[in-house]
């Protein structure tokens, strides 16, 4: 999936209206304990506290116009795609229903439920969460949003655009993997702006299901992603994603629990942000390469900060092994 750099600029201006590019920053702690320049891609400072909206944001205004009649639409959701959704939806006037797993984050389902939409709890998991939607959105005629497609990566794509722009010659950046958006509008906006930078897709060791995937060179389930990451805890690759994956990123690194939750704790320590798991990830992934990475300039995104505050109290709390 080519996308010109045209329509990607288009993207990002419709994102823009509603919010500012988020800042990208070289932290001078985060470098000295990665041996390298390293910068962070703060997409933990967007209305809804990650990247996602982004997407929301691009997907419902194309929906909209081809569908002008539309009244109502139907996702599935471990939070922050469904956020993106809401505050879309929300802007648009239409009708939002969010389908969530049992025991997804209290504070997520909460958030999705201040802009306005219908919360729907089903399933253990994201994928039975994901097939209760479908069904739901036949049954009330409501258009379906997948949570993965070329539109929603178009609109993702902007973080991407703002951040090779502020950021010249940028060797390395580590992206975390849920279904693929982040990774696959990253890739886009490399390859629409000509550039060489390497990207490295993060996975959770408990949800490997993309890292499986690009060892086999071909998508590969998993029964279970047992992982505190929400935004990583996904068993079923998607095709597309995985095509883009496989042909722009270097390698996929997986993280262990242990290392996203240190991760978190260094990046609240160093920077005083507050990083969900899939958003610590890639940091985790730096320091856990940290010697393929020195004197080199790399950039860790940040995708979100969207974490229940007793979660993060426990991570804090914890002792680091260091």
């Amino acid at each position: 999936m080519m996308i010109d750099l045209e329509t990607l600029e288009t993207a990002a201006a419709l994102v823009h209206r509603v919010m500012p590019p988020t800042p990208q920053y070289c932290w001078p702690l985060l470098s000295r304990r990665l041996g390298a320049e390293l910068w962070v891609k703060h997409e933990n400072h967007t209305p809804i506290g990650a990247f996602k909206i982004r997407g929301g944001l691009v997907y419902l205004d194309a929906v909209r116009r081809s569908q002008p009649k539309i009244r109502g639409i139907v996702t599935a959701t471990t939070g922050n795609h469904g956020q993106s959704i809401a505050l879309a939806a929300a802007r648009l006037g239409l009708d939002a229903t969010i389908v969530v797993p049992h025991g997804n984050s209290i504070e997520k389902n909460r958030a999705m439920v201040g802009f306005g939409a219908r919360l729907v709890e089903a399933g253990h998991d994201f994928q039975a969460a994901f097939e209760h939607a479908t069904q739901l959105a036949e049954r009330e005629r409501r258009h379906f949003i997948q949570s993965y497609d070329p539109l929603l990566v178009r609109g993702v794509a902007s973080y991407a655009l703002e951040l090779f722009r502020a950021v010249a010659d940028l060797d390395v950046i580590y992206v975390p993997i849920g279904l693929g958006s982040g990774i696959s509008g990253v890739i886009t906006a490399r390859e629409a702006l000509g550039l060489g930078t390497e990207i490295v897709g993060v996975v959770a060791a408990n949800a490997p299901a993309y890292a499986l995937s690009f060892a086999a060179g071909a998508p590969v389930s998993t029964n279970s992603a047992d992982t505190m990451a929400g935004g990583l805890a996904v068993r079923v690759p998607n095709p597309e994603a995985f095509g883009i994956i496989r042909r722009g990123a270097a390698r996929i690194v997986t993280v262990s629990e242990t290392e996203m939750r240190s991760a978190m704790r260094i990046l609240f320590s160093d920077t005083h942000n507050i990083a969900e798991g899939a958003g610590a990830a890639p940091l985790a992934a730096a320091l856990q390469e940290r010697g393929r990475l020195a004197g080199r300039r790399v950039t860790v995104i940040l995708s979100g900060g969207n974490i229940d505050r007793s979660l993060f109290a426990e991570v804090l709390a914890e002792e680091d092994a260091e």
